[in-house]
């Protein structure tokens, strides 16, 4: 996807929205969990997507819940994809990243298999485990920086030439990009609002993908003034769970579209 298409997105919708489709088994509403459990997968995260799509400009499917399926789960993530229309954004939250040639083996089996746009993936070991998924054409590298966990605090402010390292991830990383033929954006968490405006200084022109707000309490306004247009602001499960009854989907738009006015509140489109 070209920086362009998913602009366009933003605009038509006038949205930041990324829907994270992380589903567990044991919080799927009651009425599913009667079902196979990959039909009910299927099922919940299809109603999600129709429910949401009018304000989603995105989809961040967390692999580890596919994954922890077993054999099963990588079918339950390709019958979801399917349901995402082509022109939306779909970043495959993998975390990935290894030495080089392990590295390239999952920016093919990301990118090629299931064809997701973009994948977010781990720059602790540096240039050469980031560069195969840079390699593929206008797809995407979402490359943690300042994430929304509290265990960000451990390494991510730690400080070298008075510079902490988070930043010294997405000035080094820049200048990795521009040896690739794919887009690099960055991971910010919403839990650091103090920390955001710093971060539109060092990448003025990259898309961030901002987890943090809802259930981890991060706040919203000072993402958007700082960060809009460019950022997708995820949120997962205030959407997801929103109800646990029939009524799921549509207390999932509700919710979708409950945070799409609260972005008419800080952003002039």
């Amino acid at each position: 996807m070209h920086p362009e298409a998913l602009s366009e997105q933003i605009y038509s919708k006038k949205s930041f929205l990324c829907v994270g489709l992380d589903p567990d088994p044991e919080k799927l509403p009651i009425c599913l969990k009667s079902q196979d459990p990959a039909e009910g997968i299927i099922a919940f995260n299809q109603h999600i997507i129709e429910a949401t799509l009018p304000y989603a400009v995105a989809y961040k499917p967390n692999f580890a819940f596919y994954e922890s399926l077993g054999s099963i789960g990588y079918s339950v993530l390709e019958e979801t994809l399917k349901c995402i229309p082509p022109n939306v954004m779909v970043i495959a939250d993998a975390k990935r990243g290894d030495i080089g040639n392990t590295s390239a083996m999952y920016a093919k089996a990301v990118f090629d298999r299931p064809g997701v746009d973009a994948i977010t993936v781990a720059p602790y070991m540096g240039k050469d485990s980031v560069m195969p998924f840079l390699s593929f054409k206008n797809k995407w590298v979402f490359l943690l920086a300042l994430t929304s966990n509290p265990g960000a605090q451990d390494f991510q402010f730690l400080t070298s030439n008075e510079k902490p390292l988070h930043e010294w991830v997405i000035q080094k990383s820049l200048e990795w990009s521009k040896e690739g033929e794919g887009h690099l954006g960055f991971v910010a968490g919403a839990t650091h609002p103090e920390d955001i405006p710093r971060l539109r200084t060092l990448a003025p022109k990259s898309f961030f993908l901002v987890p943090g707000i809802g259930a981890q309490g991060g706040e919203m306004e000072p993402v958007i003034r700082h960060l809009a247009p460019r950022v997708l602001i995820n949120v997962g499960r205030q959407i997801l769970y929103a109800s646990s009854g029939a009524d799921y989907a549509e207390a999932a738009e509700k919710e979708a579209r409950n945070i799409w006015e609260g972005f008419k509140l800080y952003y002039n489109w």
